[in-house]
């Protein structure tokens, strides 16, 4: 779905790790649910989750443990997925991040063009995500509030 704005190929597809590391004790399904609710009210995004399960509980395959469902979907059961896609506010973050440092900086060109990109990918995303029905339908994406959705 994304545009490349660079002249490498990108790489497709996710792997799983081939060599997981047990530790000396396996978890439930229920310690590791609860585990996932718990880093999910810190504010901790649905692919960090799943990165700490696999490097410091050694939880490989998240859905085996869930009953076959994906994180984000039993986020959403248990009212701890956060309203708007993880995806969309990192883009957003960067691009208030990028806007902030032109202000101090404004010969730099890259960064101007690199905005653009930013903020075209971040349009498309967001009528992807109307479509999808995970935004409202007058969501808009606006450069100047931006930063105020971010707190």
């Amino acid at each position: 779905m994304a545009k490349m704005h660079s002249k490498k190929r990108g790489r497709s597809k996710s792997r799983k790790p081939r060599i997981i590391q047990k530790t000396q004790e396996d978890y439930t399904d229920a310690q590791i649910k609860e585990k996932i609710i718990e880093l999910a009210k810190k504010g901790t995004k649905p692919a960090e989750i799943g990165r700490i399960l696999r490097d410091e509980y050694a939880v490989g395959d998240i859905r085996a443990h869930l009953g076959g469902k994906r994180l984000s979907s039993f986020l959403k059961d248990e009212d701890v997925y956060s309203e708007y896609p993880p995806d969309l506010l990192d883009l957003i973050r960067k691009a208030v991040g990028v806007r902030n440092h032109l202000k101090n900086n404004k010969t730099d060109r890259h960064n101007k063009v690199k905005l653009s990109h930013m903020e075209s990918k971040i349009k498309r995303l967001t009528i992807y995500y109307i479509k999808e029905g995970k935004l409202s339908s007058n969501w808009k994406y606006d450069p100047q509030t931006a930063h105020l959705l971010l707190k």
